[in-house]
């Protein structure tokens, strides 16, 4: 679990590189955002410093928009986490069936270190590692190497990729049989979902402290707006 935050960066190619319309315009969204946000503390410094009535209205329109911006995303999330976690689920799936040993890919490398870290095989369940046509072939018993049960000191390793035959198989044995994979029985997305319940009072704590930063902000620039004046654009620096 603790694993989690840390594999946000693996997940964000994950996510940025598939056909999911979705996250690419939460994508696009929080790039807009950021860059307004940026806009918008220059200005609001500049009409702070220089008591420019006119920029100090812009930051304040500014936050006001990002504001509702948050609430909207917010609302929207919330009613479409159904159609999201399927989205994602798709994804995962895919990507799990299109594994291939070897490959070098940068989303298979990101999702072996997702299983690994976080410490689930598959999305549902490790089953879901049944619907790779070459892993199935194999004549022993094989598994995904990101998935295999290891030891807390183990986490802070890099972890395998690929696939890996287990040692102690049964010689006389023929196929490969999911039950005798030495992998982490549950799906990841009960660990996220898990992780998510565990850490929602934090998450709702981080977002209200947010919220009440960029209302403490709208407040001040409002009331150094009034205070200040006339209009002396003069006195906006030149560059």
């Amino acid at each position: 679990v603790l694993g989690l935050p840390v594999c946000k960066s693996q997940l964000w190619p994950l996510l940025m590189k598939t056909s999911s319309t979705s996250f690419k315009v939460a994508a696009y969204v929080f790039i807009s955002v950021g860059a307004l946000t940026m806009v918008m503390g220059f200005l609001g410094c500049l009409g702070a410093v220089n008591e420019v009535r006119c920029l100090l209205g812009m930051y304040f329109a500014f936050l006001l928009l990002i504001l509702v911006a948050q609430v909207t995303a917010g609302v929207f999330f919330y009613f479409n986490m159904g159609q999201l976690k399927q989205e994602m689920g798709g994804i995962v799936t895919k990507l799990i069936h299109n594994y291939t040993d070897g490959s070098g890919d940068n989303l298979q490398e990101a999702w072996d270190y997702v299983q690994a870290q976080v410490k689930c095989c598959g999305w549902v369940s490790f089953r879901n590692w049944t619907e790779n046509p070459e892993l199935m072939n194999r004549p022993n018993i094989t598994f995904p190497c990101s998935c295999k049960k290891s030891d807390e000191e183990d986490a802070l390793v890099l972890p395998q990729k690929g696939f890996c035959e287990a040692p102690f198989g049964n010689s006389t044995q023929s196929g490969n049989n999911a039950e005798d994979w030495p992998v982490y029985q549950e799906g990841c997305m009960e660990k996220v979902q898990g992780w998510l319940q565990e850490n929602l009072g934090v998450i709702l704590g981080v977002c209200v402290g947010v919220a009440v930063i960029e209302l403490l902000g709208m407040f001040l620039s409002v009331f150094l707006c009034r205070r200040v004046h006339s209009e002396d654009y003069s006195k906006v620096p030149k560059y």
